[in-house]
């Protein structure tokens, strides 16, 4: 085999570990005529790594960060770093995403928390059952598993 011949199979040999390292810290490609549906995941994906920095950040009633929150200001301040505006109450956001079932769930979605029809909490949905949030005074920021079937799901889009 040439050199020559050798080229092509070297470029694509460094077009694939280019896209891994890209992969591993994080990044992403735009690739035109791609769905809203990959990029909806990047910006959750990235809204639930945010969420996850702050934790141990006390709650605080009213707060939208950076070093203090209640539970729809994490969730807000999360978004609105991963590039999406989002309303200021639990309630709010969870009249703002696309509503999913607990099958369709995935790391990023929004966990509605409720009684009857009025929603009093939410958080980042984590994967396996656990969400990202600011519970309640005198708590902090941290991963918790989902104590109640009482729960909706919404995704921003």
């Amino acid at each position: 085999m040439t050199a020559l011949n050798r080229v092509p199979s070297m470029m694509a040999r460094a077009g694939t570990a280019s896209a891994l390292t890209l992969a591993a810290v994080g990044g992403s490609i735009a690739v035109p005529g791609l769905s809203g549906e990959a990029s909806a995941a990047t910006t959750a994906t990235k809204a639930l790594h945010i969420a996850a920095s702050k934790k141990g950040a006390p709650y605080a009633w009213g707060a939208t960060g950076p070093r203090r929150f209640d539970c729809s200001g994490l969730t807000l301040y999360s978004y609105k770093k991963a590039g999406k505006k989002l309303p200021r109450t639990a309630a709010q956001q969870y009249n703002k995403t696309h509503h999913i079932s607990a099958r369709s769930r995935k790391a990023g979605d929004l966990v509605f928390f409720h009684s009857g029809s009025y929603v009093y909490h939410v958080g980042i949905y984590a994967g396996h059952g656990k969400i990202w949030h600011a519970p309640k005074t005198g708590d902090v920021v941290k991963l918790q598993k989902i104590w109640t079937k009482s729960v909706w799901y919404g995704r921003v889009s």
